[in-house]
C-alpha cells in the first residue's frame, strides 16, 4: 500500500479496537458475532488442514529413476 493511505487511515491502537468491537456488537448482536467467529476459525482450519494435506503428498512419492 501506499503511505498515502497509512497516513490517511493512521494506526489501530487498543481503544480503537474496543470501540470498533462494541459497534459490532451493537450491529450484529453478540449470538451472530460468536457464530461469525467460530465458523471464520473453522475456515482457518479447514484450509489449513487442506494445505497439509497437499504437500504431504508431494513429499511422500518416491523419485523414479530414468
Amino acid at each position: 500500500m501506499d503511505q498515502t493511505v497509512f497516513a490517511l487511515i493512521g494506526t489501530l491502537g487498543v481503544p480503537e479496537l474496543i470501540i470498533i468491537f462494541l459497534i459490532l456488537m451493537l450491529i450484529f448482536g453478540a449470538n451472530r458475532l460468536s457464530g461469525l467467529g467460530r465458523g471464520m476459525g473453522q475456515a482457518i482450519r479447514g484450509f489449513k488442514d487442506e494445505m497439509g494435506a497437499k504437500e504431504k503428498p508431494a513429499e511422500a512419492d518416491p523419485p523414479r529413476d530414468a
